[in-house]
């Protein structure tokens, strides 16, 4: 229901910017009408034969920035949550050469997003950001985040590497093994336009349970790596 005006506002965007900006929409093996929405609009796709989930997705995604050599790639969800506008601000250190992944937040201070979640949801956040910090002692506050960019170095690291079961939070893990420079942004961020969160109690607490183990492991072996 919100691919299309999604992408338009992308469109639309690239109007007001002076760099070159592009877009690809993953369309992961879906079962409605989106590959149909994408054709009869003309828009640029990759149309997965089979659902990969959202590690093969986005991975998908950093594939084709590599073979179009793309200095930056950008993660941008397909439900209307993240603000177009609030791009230069992710993108700004990498190009000052001060990161080479910036993830956009909702909970820092020069955010101007009024949407943050539901309460439940940004409790499990805190307990994930907390973990990542006791393993790495790097502060990443809007850990979930999909809002996210990287440059070359991290496109072909994500090429080679990528989470398949949490993306968002035990990419991290894989980042900091690699001594790769992330930084925090604050962005703007909207509820959803549609669409409901795949993630309910009981499957919050099995999903806590599991990403929790997965960033430990992920520590564990980034250390003996190191």
């Amino acid at each position: 229901e919100s691919i299309l005006n999604t992408v338009l506002s992308i469109i639309e965007y690239r109007k007001k910017v002076d760099f070159d900006l592009d877009y690809v929409v993953i369309n992961d093996g879906s079962v409605d009408r989106t590959k149909e929405i994408l054709d009869s609009h003309d828009l640029n796709a990759v149309h997965l034969v089979m659902n990969l989930g959202i590690g093969g997705a986005v991975q998908t995604g950093y594939k084709y920035a590599l073979e179009k050599g793309y200095d930056i790639a950008i993660q941008y969800d397909g439900d209307g949550q993240h603000d177009i506008e609030s791009l230069p601000c992710l993108i700004e250190p990498l190009l000052s050469g001060v990161a080479d992944f910036t993830v956009g937040s909702r909970f820092l201070e020069d955010s101007n997003s009024e949407f943050q979640s539901s309460t439940t949801r940004q409790v499990g956040i805190r307990i994930l950001s907390a973990l990542i910090f006791m393993t790495s002692k790097i502060r990443i506050k809007d850990v979930t985040s999909g809002y996210r960019a990287a440059n070359k170095k991290v496109i072909s690291q994500f090429v080679g590497r990528y989470p398949s079961q949490y993306p968002e939070p035990e990419s991290y893990m894989h980042l900091f093994a690699k001594n790769i420079r992330v930084k925090e942004v604050g962005v703007r961020m909207f509820e959803r336009e549609t669409g409901t969160s795949s993630i309910n109690l009981f499957k919050g607490i099995s999903y806590m349970i599991s990403v929790s183990l997965a960033i430990l492991f992920s520590a564990i072996m980034g250390g003996k790596r190191s």
